[in-house]
């Protein structure tokens, strides 16, 4: 149940920026959208941030390496649950989000290539950002449902 929390604590924090604070971020000049995003990136490193996320991937870790040696039923959603977060939210956001945030964060936020750079941000940040929130929403799901077994 801990993963399942942990899952659907990430889901929420990536669906909030997806359907609120990206929109906001999309309606301001560029200059002040660039500045808004980095402000946040830099804020969201903390470690109340790092404790949920970084701790649900290590409860899913554990999940999934215990599900592969046990023959209890359920055990095949735990797998796929722990699995679900540990490839759709955590490796995502290791492999595409956080490169794009550095991308963004070298750029100077009044200059034309920054301008470029946000414009192409927004669209591909979003839409990954669209993929982890799901993938934790339904990792939390398979891992409420192996619970009630």
């Amino acid at each position: 149940m801990i993963s399942a929390v942990g899952c659907g604590l990430v889901s929420g924090i990536m669906l909030a920026f997806s359907l609120s604070v990206m929109r906001a971020l999309r309606r301001l000049p560029p200059n002040q959208g660039i500045a808004a995003m980095q402000a946040m990136n830099k804020a969201i490193l903390n470690p109340v941030f790092s404790l949920v996320f970084v701790g649900t991937l290590a409860s899913c870790v554990v999940l999934a390496g215990t599900a592969l040696f046990s023959d209890v039923s359920g055990a095949g959603w735990r797998f796929a649950g722990a699995l679900m977060y540990i490839a759709g939210a955590f490796l995502v956001t290791v492999i595409v989000n956080v490169p794009m945030n550095n991308r963004l964060a070298a750029v100077d936020a009044s200059s034309p290539e920054g301008a470029v750079v946000w414009q192409r941000y927004l669209a591909r940040w979003t839409a990954w950002n669209h993929l982890r929130a799901v993938a934790a929403a339904l990792a939390a799901t398979m891992l409420v449902l192996v619970a009630s077994y």
